[in-house]
């Protein structure tokens, strides 16, 4: 697999460690979220979703809808944004200080014809869905079906006279804010998955920092 892109997820709301901006605490001198980009160098587009910031040249920017809407949110938002034809888009949690370009790779080769993905799982049979790589067709019509099942019902209040105007012609629309707050198992089930052990020397490159502890576990990886 030569050809992917790269979406990494910025935009959580880390209340375990008081709502500070998590990617951007450093490990190893570095912020975590520059850390994840630098695992996907060779990704083209590279696409950071999350709150303005200072990033490498040539990443795009965008923020998810509503803001702090959630991984699936953001997910659609990154992925619009990608350049036609794209075929495979690694998806990544900005808080993975330990991911390398190497495990990347990993996953890469385990996309294998017939397969929608292939994500990391760990010791205990975990799916790390926020650190794979996905087929950039199949995961959209996840994202529209998902968008679908959770929009609302004909039968509910409509208050915007945008929204009555679109139920009356019998062309709804598709509202970025029906995928806020889904769980990103939603957006998967039914894809087809390669389960991926890690295998590699040293940390698992699916760690993800969510309290201070986890900070200081990593940095001592990372020495």
């Amino acid at each position: 697999m030569d050809a992917y892109a790269a979406v990494v997820l910025a935009g959580g709301a880390a209340r375990r460690m008081g709502g500070v901006d998590k990617p951007a605490r450093t490990v190893g001198g570095l912020p975590m979220r520059e850390r994840v980009l630098a695992a996907v160098a060779d990704a083209v587009p590279r696409i950071l979703v999350g709150p303005p910031g200072p990033v490498p040249v040539g990443v795009r920017v965008t923020r998810e809808d509503p803001p702090g809407g959630g991984p699936v949110a953001a997910a659609a938002a990154g992925l619009a944004l990608l350049d036609p034809g794209t075929p495979v888009v690694a998806l990544l949690a900005a808080d993975l200080p330990l991911l390398t370009r190497a495990a990347v790779g990993e996953l890469l080769d385990h996309l294998d014809a017939g397969l929608d993905g292939a994500c990391y799982v760990d010791a205990d049979g975990r799916r790390q869905t926020l650190c794979g790589v996905w087929r950039v067709e199949p995961l959209r019509a996840a994202l529209d079906r998902l968008a679908t099942e959770r929009a609302p019902r004909p039968a509910e209040v409509v208050t915007r006279p945008d929204e009555a105007a679109e139920r009356a012609s019998g062309h709804p629309g598709r509202s970025a804010a029906s995928l806020a707050g889904a769980p990103i198992r939603a957006l998967l089930a039914g894809l087809r998955v390669r389960e991926v052990p890690w295998a590699g020397g040293g940390p698992p490159p699916w760690f993800d920092c969510d309290t201070d502890e986890d900070v200081r576990r990593a940095e001592e990886w990372t020495r």
